[in-house]
């Protein structure tokens, strides 16, 4: 392998060593008994010094020969570090909070997705997988107190004091922070690291840095992958989201030399409202690090380069020399609610990384993962739940199944086995950009679907799943309108790159699908982008492709096989049917509707039933109870009594009453009916379900 000169340039070193000595290019031209011209040289790179002179360049700045040799910058000590607050406007202008912060939930699982997908957006070596490590711990008593000793505490406790007074969101987040933290004795600390990437290169400023992008900018995406989960540069503002205290620390290991060293850039980021603290007005960002001499700069906080002692006392040790980077979010919460403990935090952190990325921890027998993931749970830093290795194929073993078929080559056209998966193509037709010069028809690409049974214990059935790029999980969708003997299924869809083509059509298709979602990257629909960036028809295509990929699948799980015996699926069908009496088809609108109903006699003789309802959107929400009857040839329908319900899709069962969603529009539940009400056997009676508003004051 090529040896790489990792040394900074001879003058971009000079002129940082005479601006941290506030020495001019005059005075040292006076000591080394030179011109200015000859400095100025040196420092714009039109020349560069004999090593003669070199060494009279180390002995009047102070320096060994072996510095100047090297030229990396120093590592910083500990006292030269502090905290840098920025100055309220001067026209008075108030931010009370990072806007961007507001287009996401403080969530651990939105903080999963989003980080993650960050992390594979850059890769550093293509052929290798990107490892990203969760950890929680959770500091107490002396734990607690070196670490805010180290993070200089006392230096920001004031600001804290005073953003917290104020009676708005993010002052009400800061006060609850601040008192658990008190009151508890207790500091939460999550770390996210990961490896094979490209680090947070580049200047402290500006364009063309990854650093300047992601720890000084807002809105800035700086991806340059054409396979880019992120394109609005929102995701990585759930780092401070997540923190109760809006408190971020980065440790980052570089792929490419900055200042001639690539480990150990350390940085600190603060984000308060608008406050006041001893009579003077600040922003509310802050930066930890050393004071930049720069002019134009004086006074701000730039990234620096720490010991190993730094990084250990601050939690922001990595266990490799790997480019890449760690975020330490300190004071971390969940706001969905529903991770209160560690425990509860360490498996919503598993299963969101298993929802989110279990395609890109998807390997072939000939090719491997894009992504690994693991989570581990300390406590003062001894373990509490070992390290966790995410394993997609625990989480989603029918989706994994069918993607790893298509990576193995071993799909079918038609399934005539509930172990194959089956393959078809959805057409994708991407419009021309406006300007591109592409004027005229749109070019196809071809996205695969894949198509395989569901698992026994699949809670979410007859689902499409979505994804480009790096194989994030985009869309989620419930297949609706199948046959009523249609066995439960799973299916996926991959386009763009996800493919696996890189070809010209899947670089387009990557492009165009990347600009129909939103910022959440949930969806692929009508977005501002696409209209502004695409001819006339971008909107529809994308229209035309989600009812194309619906209606691929419908065709995919309708081909069967063929069957000798009477008495199966079609026959069931026909003694199973919805009712429209009560509160059925003929309903009107106003009406919630019983609009699908799937159903197949068991082994017992009890019908088992999935039934799918339409509801009509209102504020409250709809109770009804559900009736199963028996359709005799005369006289009343003997009702039948449920041995069980089972809530499904905005739903919930309570004392035999079906209680939906308010505002949802669709819903459904299952139900199995109690053998010993049947007046007939099940095989020979039609099974009504019927809805009926529920007795109570409920309704």
């Amino acid at each position: 392998m090529e040896a790489v000169d990792r040394r900074e340039g001879f003058g971009v070193w000079l002129e940082r060593q005479l601006r941290t000595r506030q020495m001019t290019q005059t005075s040292l031209a006076d000591a080394l008994n030179v011109t200015p011209a000859a400095v100025s040289a040196w420092i714009t790179g039109r020349a560069e010094p004999r090593e003669d002179r070199k060494r009279a360049v180390a002995a009047v700045l102070g320096l060994d020969e072996e510095t100047v040799h090297r030229r990396a910058a120093e590592v910083a000590a500990a006292s030269s570090l502090k905290w840098h607050h920025r100055p309220a406007h001067a026209d008075g202008g108030r931010e009370f909070g990072n806007a961007a912060a507001f287009a996401f939930d403080a969530d651990v699982a939105v903080l999963a997705r989003e980080a993650t997908q960050n992390s594979l957006d850059e890769q550093h070596d293509p052929n290798q997988p990107v490892r990203v490590r969760y950890t929680l711990n959770e500091l107490s008593g002396e734990h607690r107190r070196a670490f805010l000793d180290a993070l200089r505490w006392s230096e920001i406790e004031p600001h804290f004091e005073a953003a917290a007074t104020q009676r708005h969101k993010v002052g009400r987040v800061i006060a609850e922070g601040l008192r658990e933290m008190r009151e508890s004795d207790s500091l939460l600390l999550l770390r996210v690291d990961d490896y094979n990437c490209t680090g947070l290169t580049g200047a402290d400023y500006g364009d063309n840095s990854k650093f300047a992008a992601v720890l000084r900018d807002q809105l800035n995406s700086h991806k340059g992958s054409g396979t880019a989960g992120g394109s609005y540069g929102l995701g990585k503002i759930t780092l401070w989201a997540t923190s109760r205290l809006g408190l971020v620390l980065v440790n980052s290991t570089l792929s490419r030399p900055h200042e001639g060293r690539t480990e150990r850039r350390l940085y600190g980021r603060l984000e308060l409202p608008w406050h006041e603290d001893n009579g003077r007005a600040y922003a509310g960002l802050a930066g930890f690090g050393e004071t930049d001499t720069e002019p134009g700069r004086e006074g701000t906080a730039r990234s620096w380069w720490a010991h190993e002692e730094t990084t250990r006392s601050l939690h922001l040790e990595r266990e490799s020399r790997d480019p890449g980077t760690s975020f330490l979010i300190v004071g971390a919460h969940d706001a969905a609610g529903d991770a209160q403990s560690l425990q509860e935090m360490h498996e919503k952190l598993v299963r969101a990384l298993a929802d989110n990325f279990w395609a890109a921890m998807t390997s072939g027998r000939e090719s491997s993962p894009v992504l690994e993931a693991s989570v581990t749970t300390l406590r003062n830093g001894q373990v509490v739940i070992p390290e966790q290795r995410v394993d997609p194929a625990d989480h989603q073993p029918a989706r994994t199944r069918a993607l790893r078929a298509f990576l193995n080559g071993e799909t079918v056209e038609q399934r005539t086995e509930t172990s194959q998966v089956a393959m078809a193509h959805v057409p994708l037709l991407v419009p021309p950009e406006k300007g591109s010069g592409r004027a005229g028809a749109s070019t196809e690409h071809r996205a695969v679907l894949l198509i395989t049974a569901a698992d026994d214990n699949d809670r979410e059935p007859n689902r499409l799943v979505c994804m480009r790029g790096n194989r994030m999980t985009v869309l989620r969708r419930r297949v609706t309108d199948l046959p009523l003997s249609t066995d439960a299924f799973q299916a996926v869809l991959l386009a763009g790159r996800a493919t696996g083509s890189d070809s010209h059509d899947a670089e387009l298709a990557e492009r165009f699908l990347r600009a129909a979602e939103p910022p959440e990257h949930d969806d692929w629909t009508k977005t501002e982008d696409l209209g502004t960036t695409y001819a006339r028809g971008a909107r529809q295509r994308i229209e035309d492709f989600r009812r194309d990929m619906m209606a691929a699948v419908r065709a995919l799980v309708g081909r069967r096989e063929t069957k000798n015996n009477t008495d199966g699926p079609a026959v069931l069908r026909e003694l199973l049917r919805i009712d429209g009496h009560s509160m059925g088809a003929r309903r009107p609108d106003r009406h919630p509707v019983v609009r699908h109903v799937e159903g197949e006699v068991d082994a017992r003789g009890a019908w088992n039933v999935k039934v799918e309802v339409k509801l009509p959107r209102r504020e409250d929400p709809w109770s009804l109870t559900p009736v199963a009857k028996f359709d005799v040839r005369s006289g009343a329908k003997p009702v039948v009594t449920w041995a069980k319900l089972i809530a499904g899709e905005n739903c919930r069962v309570e004392d035999g009453t079906l209680h939906f969603e308010p505002g949802a529009g669709n819903a459904s539940f299952g139900g199995v009916t109690d053998v010993s009400s049947h007046p007939v056997t099940g095989q020979m009676a039609r099974l009504i379900v019927d809805l009926q508003k529920a007795k109570g004051p409920t309704t």
